[in-house]
């Protein structure tokens, strides 16, 4: 189901469409598809894809790039496009751009989110999509978290105008999120919140023991990895 937001006194239907980004290589991680690891013996992609539906989000495009037989393997059950980029080494904006050609052309918003996030849940979509309602003039929507440090740093997932998606996939404007709202902070509205889910993805060894330094909770690898490092 759709969000609905109030527009000149009316209800109106806004359609919102979800890239999940799930082509890395895992190179830092030994090689091994982070999108799998587990919390509470559930695939981070497949929280991604909970978290997205009980949103109220329309449609998911997954792009699929190194491991691309095992996550689908994860996630076929959902009803979901896959689409598969051949050069995922090419970088994450090559995987945003297939991902965003996949997705229907009648869309009022676009989510680009990241398959390896272990805390993001469907309120906090929620709260996403509610702040991109309040957008006024602005064309993107970006969490920005105060870290323990004091310093704000921007999160994941964003959202933004599907308007924008037109212009990247034209070529009228740079298809990178980050370098697009450097060019352009005019027209991007940070969503201010002390929400740190936002900012914890999973990249590292590192961050695998930061995780559960900070949670009390470990991720895990499915037992076929798992077998696969022990070899």
């Amino acid at each position: 189901m759709g969000c609905i937001f109030k527009a000149n006194g009316l209800y109106s239907r806004m359609t919102v469409g979800a890239v999940l980004l799930a082509a890395g290589a895992g190179s830092r991680l030994g090689g091994r598809p982070k999108a799998l690891l587990e919390l509470g013996g559930v695939p981070l992609i497949m929280r991604q894809l909970i978290a997205l539906s009980g949103a109220g989000v329309d449609e998911v495009v997954v792009v699929l790039g190194h491991h691309a037989q095992a996550i689908e393997a994860a996630v076929r059950q959902f009803p979901i496009t896959l689409a598969h980029n051949p050069s995922p080494d090419d970088g994450q904006a090559s995987s945003v751009r297939i991902g965003l050609q996949a997705l229907s052309p009648r869309l009022d918003a676009v989510i680009v989110a990241l398959a390896d996030q272990p805390l993001i849940n469907a309120q906090d979509i929620t709260a996403l999509i509610a702040a991109f309602k309040k957008r006024g003039d602005a064309a993107m929507v970006v969490p920005r978290v105060t870290t323990a440090s004091g310093d704000p740093q921007p999160g994941n997932p964003v959202i933004f105008d599907a308007a924008l998606r037109e212009q990247w996939l034209s070529g009228a404007a740079d298809l990178a999120c980050r370098k697009w709202r450097q060019a352009h902070p005019e027209r991007v509205l940070w969503f201010d919140t002390d929400n740190r889910r936002f900012r914890v993805d999973i990249d590292t060894l590192e961050d695998l023991e930061r995780f559960a330094a900070s949670t009390g909770h470990t991720l895990t690898w499915p037992s076929a990895l798992a077998r696969e490092e022990a070899v």
